[in-house]
């Protein structure tokens, strides 16, 4: 089970899209999982043949916990891979002629040493345990299905999934606002070139592929980045770069709550091919219809408040992350240039980043590359 957020500890399986003996290659979808985000489709990033599948439809299941193996060729042939199924290791455990062993006390609590040991291991106290057993001893059947129901998902009010993601979305900015050493910077460029050039551009396409100015934004922010790697990058025990730069962006839901999916890949993609990413998953992602790797591959966040809104935002980052560009809405202000007074087409830019990766210095150097960008669109 994947994490998908630094706020998620478990989900739901709600479906496997395979069965064991199935062949799949990276980026084929195995399975669809539940979680505060909604329902998520778990990819695979490795090829070989799908083994046997331990987990049961519904289960509640831990981050980190295997869910299936995807096994090599000569694993396939030989039935044998490096660690042993979740099955047989039960199978080991519970032997019916083990129970056989005669019940002994311990702290007041009559157990066999079987029904002790399964205790032990899976964190059960037999103190709570009504014994079926003969005088009330605790039988391995009474510990396993005291097993069964501590894994059971407590009976609790059942919230909107507006409220799930709000959830989620709380618990990860209390641990960006708890851990990371923020500090903002802010700049403000002239878009009025920009806006010029998306309109010509834009008389050569079909209304459905006509592109908008966050696309120049996300572009300008990916090209600037591959001059400032300590920008694109986590904070997991000390600073950890990232050679691909997955920028996520901050999708408003019509329910409430945010997502952020990430585009992958976005300093290589031509602005027509980022407009195209960008629709998508916007539509996704308020259908909450992503992939798993769309939640945990991000390196870097935006976040647009779009055409009519406020000037300034400044973000809380995501952990790991250790950046979040934000871009205002674009507005119609007096403009002095080169002793001359003008009205242009103004956005503000802010940057929050992490003190731990970067500086002031960093950050206002990149702050200025990114301005830059968005004054030459047609290098974009």
């Amino acid at each position: 089970m994947p994490s998908l957020g630094a706020d998620m500890e478990s989900g739901f399986l709600r479906e496997w899209k395979v069965k064991p003996g199935d062949t799949v290659k990276r980026g084929d979808i195995i399975a669809e999982v539940e979680t505060q985000k909604g329902i998520i489709e778990i990819e695979v990033f490795d090829e070989g043949m799908v083994g046997e599948l331990l987990i049961k439809m519904d289960e509640k299941v831990p981050v980190g916990t295997v869910m299936t193996y995807i096994l090599s060729e000569a694993e396939a042939k030989t039935g044998i891979h490096a660690v042993p199924s979740k099955k047989a290791e039960v199978v080991k455990e519970i032997k019916p002629a083990e129970e056989k062993i005669p019940v002994t006390e311990v702290h007041h609590v009559r157990a066999s040493p079987l029904a002790r040991k399964i205790a032990e291991e899976k964190g059960i106290d037999l103190l709570k345990i009504k014994g079926s057993g003969p005088d009330g001893a605790i039988t391995r059947e009474d510990v396993e299905k005291a097993v069964v129901e501590q894994m059971a998902p407590a009976a609790t009010p059942e919230k909107s999934v507006s409220e799930n993601i709000r959830t989620a979305v709380a618990a990860a900015m209390s641990k960006s606002n708890r851990e990371i050493p923020h500090y903002y910077l802010q700049t403000r460029v002239d878009m009025t070139v920009a806006l010029k050039w998306i309109a010509e551009a834009n008389k050569q396409r079909a209304v459905k592929d006509r592109l908008l100015p966050v696309v120049l934004m996300i572009k300008a922010v990916a090209k600037a980045l591959a001059n400032f790697p300590d920008l694109n990058a986590w904070w997991e025990n000390g600073l950890q770069r990232k050679k691909a730069i997955n920028i996520g962006f901050v999708v408003s839901l019509r329910t409430g709550g945010i997502l952020v999916p990430a585009i992958h890949d976005a300093d290589k993609k031509t602005p027509d091919e980022l407009m195209h990413a960008l629709s998508d998953i916007i539509i996704r992602a308020r259908a909450l219809k992503l992939r798993s790797s769309e939640l945990t591959d991000s390196t870097i966040t935006i976040t647009s408040l779009g055409e009519g809104s406020v000037e300034t935002v400044f973000g809380v980052i995501y952990p790991p992350q250790v950046a979040l560009i934000g871009f205002g809405g674009i507005t119609e202000e007096p403009w002095a240039e080169k002793g001359m007074l003008d009205v242009r087409s103004i956005l503000t830019i802010s940057l929050s980043a992490d003190h731990r990766a970067t500086d002031g210095n960093t950050g206002s150097q990149f702050l200025t590359a990114v301005k830059n960008y968005l004054q030459q669109p047609a290098q974009l």
